[in-house]
């Protein structure tokens, strides 16, 4: 069966027209150890002494490259299939040019990941990253955001529940551990700098009796997240307000849940959460609602999966401190916490390899439910802070594991599921018919809510969290192109 024609997706608010294509062999196809590279080289002037092809060599090379000049014209959010084939082990060029501006990617990308393409002239205006998937030789090209600071592109009306948010599950369990417990592979001050802006945080109270004792020391259900000894829930704290106070444009949302083996109680923990840590209103959102993005701007979000302590419920005029999410629906493939704040998937019990499937599905299921929102985006503040209580967070665990299955342990579940929701994410997140206008509000805002990772950041992989933040792109068209109040 003949492989796909190439398949262009331009998942950017910025029209993109392909203008040329050229042909050669990849690396992997050299002959007689001669280096496509360096053969390339030495045709534009650019060549080293010990690697002069012979005239042979030359001839052989010339009838592996080709070059076409095209003319395909892609929306943003359009997708276009093209006739351009793959062939063999060529590589494919594509340069793009938008206002005046080109751009150029390779294609299969180096390692088969994500690549910035290379601008071809001075000073450009644009960043773009390009994401191939080879088996259906689709190429999804988006804005590139900054990872560290990429809520600045956003207003301060947004509705935090309207972002696309990276997230990560057991976020401090990246120490050495039980290979059952660590969920992932770097530390949450790298995961912060590159794009996370969710943390899932378990604790366990250290002296729950002692009111002057502030220890939460951060666990994995019945286990500590490190075999080194305790790691406690304030250095966590500490690097987090350290990565606000140089990215003041962000914020971090974070959810805490009593777990562990003490005897601690949840309203124990409130208390211990409301003396020692969220004092400071401009550190901390601990209201009851989901806030505007310009609320909570270099603020830590508090999302409660606990119960509060009688002291501590007469807050906020009678709405209690913190998000509710006490009434967390377990091992679910669509649920609702009872305060309505919080739509959530969060099947997690895979009891075979096989049943992966399954949880991939549910993962796409509640992408899909995201995609369909569409956010109110009032220019006044206060209207704002109204506007967004009414969104709910659309939360989407790609976690799961099996105690007892090594083959299903987070590291493993995050080898399938992960490729495949970039995959997803790509091809398929909120495409649109040919009868509707790709950024239409009518048809959603395009968002995945909060997706929440196992394993992200291994082996310098960060795909899936550029993948999720580009789908805000629709979201910042729309606040780009409002229109502005009538003089008056």
């Amino acid at each position: 069966m003949a492989p796909p024609a190439l398949t262009i997706r331009n998942l950017s608010t910025t029209p993109l027209e392909l203008k040329s294509l050229e042909r050669f062999e990849s690396a992997e196809g050299k002959a007689s150890g001669v280096n496509i590279t360096r053969i390339t080289r030495s045709l534009t002037g650019f060549m080293y002494l010990n690697s002069t092809p012979t005239s042979p060599q030359l001839a052989e090379k010339a009838e592996s490259f080709s070059r076409q000049d095209v003319s395909i014209s892609i929306a943003p959010f359009e997708t276009k299939a093209t006739d351009i084939e793959p062939q063999g082990n060529q590589v494919l060029r594509l340069t793009f040019e938008t206002n005046g501006e080109r751009y150029r990617i390779d294609t299969p990308t180096p390692l088969h990941r994500s690549t910035i393409l290379t601008p071809l002239s001075h000073n450009p205006t644009y960043e773009f990253t390009g994401v191939y998937l080879p088996k259906h030789h689709f190429l999804a090209i988006f804005s590139s955001a900054k990872l560290s600071s990429w809520m600045s592109n956003l207003s301060d009306e947004t509705p935090l529940a309207a972002l696309s948010i990276p997230g990560t599950h057991n976020s401090p369990t990246y120490h050495a551990a039980l290979p059952s417990v660590r969920c992932q592979a770097v530390s949450v001050k790298e995961q912060l700098n590159n794009g996370i802006r969710f943390l899932d945080i378990r604790v366990q109270p250290q002296d729950p009796n002692d009111p002057a004792a502030e220890g939460l020391i951060l666990v994995h259900s019945a286990f500590p997240v490190s075999l080194t000894g305790h790691k406690y829930f304030r250095d966590l704290v500490n690097h987090v307000k350290v990565f606000l106070d140089a990215n003041p444009t962000e914020t971090v949302i974070m959810s805490v849940k009593r777990e562990g083996v003490g005897k601690a109680t949840d309203q124990q923990l409130s208390q211990i959460l409301n003396h020692h840590y969220t004092q400071d209103s401009t550190r901390w959102f601990t209201g009851n609602r989901i806030p505007a993005l310009g609320e909570v701007r270099g603020k830590i979000v508090v999302i409660r999966r606990f119960g509060l302590d009688d002291s501590l419920k007469g807050e906020n005029n009678g709405t209690g401190l913190y998000i509710d999410a006490e009434s967390w629906p377990d091992n679910c493939a669509d649920g609702v916490c009872t305060s309505g704040e919080i739509r959530v998937q969060d099947f997690y019990e895979v009891a075979e390899s096989s049943n992966i499937e399954k949880k991939i599905g549910y993962s796409t299921d509640q992408l899909e439910r995201a995609a369909k929102t569409v956010a109110v985006l009032p220019e006044d503040m206060d209207v704002a802070s109204t506007e967004s209580a009414k969104q709910p967070f659309f939360m989407n665990f790609l976690s799961a594991t099996n105690f007892w299955r090594a083959n299903c342990w987070p590291d493993k579940i995050a080898e399938k599921v992960n490729p495949v929701i970039v995959d997803y994410l790509c091809r398929r997140h909120s495409e649109t018919t040919s009868s509707e206008q790709p950024d239409s509000a009518s048809i959603g805002d395009g968002s995945t809510g909060i997706v929440v990772c196992d394993w992200v950041g291994t082996d310098g992989d960060w795909d899936l969290v550029r993948c999720i933040l580009a789908m805000n792109a629709k979201l910042e068209l729309r606040e780009r192109d409002r229109p502005s109040d009538p003089p008056s």
